[in-house]
């Protein structure tokens, strides 16, 4: 594991920081506030609960959780116009000045990027620097599944596409940051991983990170440092 310095100046001179969405860029969990829209929120909480204890895989977790949802896209869509998903303080004017140092920025999410996509536009973040799942709907707009070969369907499917990442890119330095164990284990292909704590503390996280954040204020502190 890297050292706090160490984790310091590989954030300071990252070519690519990727970020994780639910409970990280925004102050919810994605899936739970479209379970709690559609009516069975307490179910699914349950279940999100056993997933991030790790007992099931997280397509698994992700097929069991939609089955009950059932979503409709005119569900989807009336949950983005009517409850926005809310971005966590700060996260903005870091993104923004990720942007101005040319520091690339991608979203990696386990959620679902009709969501993800929304919080892209809010943030400047292109589209094609979105990774996440893909819900899919029959022509009459009823829930159909998601698409199970997008890399964010599967259990370390974080690392693999920051894998791409640097393939597709040439990145010799990728910084990811996130709230949960998903996250954690992109760590290695990525060269540094800093936890936040902003929206939820996970004790598992920061004891195992050398550099615990619970306020993007700390991250662009240390940009100023550039």
């Amino acid at each position: 594991m890297t050292t706090l310095s160490q984790t310091k100046e590989l954030f300071r001179r990252a070519e690519a920081v990727c970020f994780d969405v639910d409970s990280t860029v925004i102050k919810e969990e994605g899936i739970d506030e479209l379970a709690k829209f559609c009516g069975v929120g307490d179910a699914v909480m349950e279940m999100t609960r056993k997933a991030m204890g790790g007992s099931v895989t997280f397509k698994k977790a992700l097929t069991d959780r939609l089955s009950i949802i059932r979503c409709s896209r005119e569900q989807v869509n009336k949950l983005i116009t009517d409850h926005p998903p809310q971005l966590t303080p700060g996260v903005r004017e870091l993104v923004e000045r990720l942007h101005q140092l040319n520091i690339k920025v991608f979203l990696i999410s386990g959620g679902f990027r009709c969501i993800v996509e929304h919080v892209a536009t809010q943030l400047n973040i292109p589209l094609n620097h979105v990774y996440a799942n893909r819900l899919k709907f029959y022509f009459n707009g009823e829930y159909a599944g998601f698409d199970e070969t997008q890399p964010t369907a599967e259990t370390g499917g974080k690392g693999k596409v920051i894998s791409m990442l640097k393939e597709q890119y040439g990145f010799k330095t990728v910084v990811m940051i996130g709230d949960g164990a998903t996250d954690l284990e992109a760590c290695p292909p990525a060269s540094a991983f800093i936890g936040f704590g902003g929206n939820v503390v996970r004790p598992q996280i920061r004891e195992r990170c050398s550099w615990y954040v619970t306020s993007f204020g700390e991250l662009v502190k240390e940009l100023e440092k550039i």
